[in-house]
């Protein structure tokens, strides 16, 4: 069996087509959900029932909840049908959700377009494909470029989105992810290429990649992660107006050199998890940097420079793990049943989104923003004590023979 660390860690021209064309398909996808994030809550008001917060923290939240019941059955699904189909199928109730959303004239319609826009969750799948196209030294890099996309997807909404809104409303804006979900699909269909071979199912149990301990560690950590970003989100707009004085028009100028520098400084990280092989270390060094980013929020006076560099020093964790998270699970998942893993995973993210939020939002208004950052910063430091004891297995080499019980023995790194 060759070393891994002999193995090529170039990417080849088609993994670099694939993996760009489907890092865009995500991008796109994201851009028009971000741009929702800083207009939602005064477009809303305009609406009838607009006046009830529970409604709109509902058209909100509706479409997190709608995405953690599909992804594991478009996972499933990708599993038998093949990949591209479950993406098309998955873009299309996005673009029909959307359009259901810019036609609506009241909240409770809004709410139904925003439900069918979550049931287009096809993050896993998008994720497995990249899986199925690039080879496992490669795949870290690939799920990168996916996390740059959509870091830089989010950094361009926060910037556009209130002048958009200002020039066309929100309808437009609804239209426009729409439109930007068909010309997914058009990529997908035309220019994504197939796998070399189609994604076989064999009689692997789907209990197997409930039950696994490695996955389960992982499904756990991306709950933690993006439960503490949402619940980072909820607070700290507030202390940009509030205590730093920074119109909310203006946040744009923190937000968008923090994610391009995190972005900068994560990549010697990803370079040292893929070809030293140090994955367990890298991982275990981001999770600290988002913990000290939230132990510094609570220690530190809340003015724009300090802000800013806590910021920095939880993204830049954040986005480590982003890439290299996803890139273990495609590793470690039986081959047959990456979607399902895929799924299971993106699901658990999901549910930190609402989680996040709920839990964030019920102690800001009961106890204030510090019991918030130190709410996030025990939810990493579990997460840190039970990544300490992940297996320093080698995902490439780990395979499921047909009887659905996983090897016994995997070499280490």
């Amino acid at each position: 069996m060759p070393n891994s660390s002999a193995l090529p860690t170039r990417m080849s021209a088609p993994e670099r087509r694939a993996t760009v064309l489907l890092a865009l398909i995500f991008a796109l996808r994201m851009l028009g959900l971000f741009m929702l994030m800083p207009v939602f809550s005064l477009y809303a008001k305009g609406l009838p029932g607009g006046d009830n917060t529970l409604l709109v923290g509902i058209a909100l939240g509706i479409y997190g909840l709608a995405q953690a019941m599909f992804y594991i059955p478009y996972g499933w699904a990708s599993d038998w049908l093949g990949r591209k189909l479950v993406i098309v199928a998955g873009l299309f109730i996005f673009a029909l959700g959307s359009v259901v959303a810019a036609l609506a004239h009241n909240l409770t319609w809004v709410i139904v377009g925003r439900a069918l826009q979550g049931a287009g969750a096809i993050s896993s799948v998008v994720m497995a494909l990249i899986a199925d196209l690039t080879q496992p030294q490669n795949r870290t890099k690939a799920m990168a470029m996916v996390g740059a996309g959509v870091g830089v997807s989010f950094a361009i909404a926060l910037v556009v989105a209130p002048i958009l809104f200002n020039w066309f409303g929100m309808s437009a804006l609804f239209g426009g992810m729409g439109g930007l979900a068909v010309i997914s699909i058009a990529l997908v269909l035309w220019l994504v290429p197939e796998p070399a071979a189609a994604p076989q199912h064999h009689k692997v149990p789907f209990r197997d990649v409930l039950r696994d301990a490695e996955l389960l560690r992982l499904n756990a950590g991306v709950f933690v992660l993006h439960a503490t970003q949402i619940a980072l989100f909820i607070v700290l707009p507030r202390l940009l107006v509030d205590e730093a004085g920074l119109a909310m028009s203006a946040h744009w100028k923190i937000y968008l050199p923090v994610m391009l520098l995190s972005f900068l400084l994560m990549l010697p990280a990803i370079f040292a998890a893929e070809r030293r092989g140090k994955v367990k270390t890298v991982m275990l060094m981001a999770i600290v940097c988002t913990l000290i980013g939230q132990l510094l929020m609570i220690a530190l006076p809340h003015t724009l420079a300090w802000m800013a560099s806590m910021l920095l020093v939880y993204f830049t964790g954040f986005n480590v793990l982003e890439a290299v998270q996803p890139s273990l699970v495609s590793k470690l998942a039986p081959g047959a049943r990456r979607g399902a893993a895929m799924g299971v995973y993106n699901t658990t993210q999901a549910l930190g989104y609402f989680a996040g939020g709920a839990l964030s939002g019920w102690l800001l208004k009961t106890s204030g923003p510090t019991s918030v950052f130190i709410f996030c910063a025990a939810l990493l430091f579990v997460w840190l004590m039970l990544a300490t004891t992940m297996k320093r297995v080698l995902p490439a080499n780990r395979t499921y023979p047909q009887n659905g019980r996983s090897d016994a023995h995997n070499p280490a790194v």
